[in-house]
């Protein structure tokens, strides 16, 4: 289905969704990768909750010796960040979550995810959002937008849940890089977990666990 200008993985529960969570995949990855974490997370039948996962665009990618792959902005072999597709990706998510606030559901009901890239992506739409979201679950990713926290630009998600989990064998973005963006979220006050696991690059299902309680602690019940 196309939603705003992405093409999108939607599940949607038996009842009408009290929340939605857009879930943004890793670099070379799809809106596919994650659908199957859903049935996993056990979400209780007095939370329904819409899940969209949307495809990142096709682009050349330094790391990937140019090669296409679908990424949410260019990786550079030292692994920073474009910022202009970040920029470009970060306005398409922003339309993706007009998108479902035109459709009904209140800002503040919207839940943005994201693993490695995506994470990043969720951090750079989540904290400068114009309205308050329910919350940023960012898995196994970093921060690149540290130095405006504080700033005007972030105060309608200053009090943001946020939820952080990294794997301490992460041989793709070390752990430190994680831990860094937390530490830079605590320190600006806002309120930050954090979770590692024994793990690379990916996800368990201990982490599954942690990230299901936190969900349904942030979003509650349809009640």
């Amino acid at each position: 289905m196309l939603a705003a200008s992405l093409p999108t993985v939607e599940l949607n529960p038996d009842l009408a969704p009290v929340a939605v969570v857009v879930w943004l995949h890793g670099l070379g990855a799809d809106g596919h990768d994650f659908e199957p974490i859903v049935p996993e997370l056990r979400l209780p039948a007095d939370l329904p909750v819409r899940f969209v996962f949307p495809h990142a665009p096709e682009m050349p990618v330094t790391a990937f010796g140019g090669q296409r792959a679908r990424a949410w902005f260019d990786f550079g072999l030292d692994g920073g960040a474009d910022p202009a597709g970040l920029k470009k990706s970060a306005s398409l998510v922003r339309d993706l979550i007009q998108n479902e606030i035109d459709n009904g559901m209140p800002a503040q009901r919207i839940l943005l995810a994201g693993f490695s890239q995506g994470g990043v992506l969720a951090f750079q739409v989540g904290l400068h959002y114009p309205k308050s979201l329910a919350g940023i679950l960012a898995l196994s990713t970093f921060l690149v937008s540290g130095e405006t926290l504080g700033s005007s630009e972030t105060q309608a998600n200053a009090g943001i849940p946020v939820f952080m989990a990294h794997g301490q064998q992460d041989a793709v973005l070390p752990m430190a890089l994680g831990k860094a963006a937390f530490t830079t979220l605590q320190g600006a006050g806002y309120a930050v977990q954090w979770h590692e696991y024994p793990m690379g690059h990916e996800v368990c299902l201990e982490e599954i666990r942690h990230i299901s309680a936190w969900l349904q602690s942030v979003l509650g019940s349809a009640g």
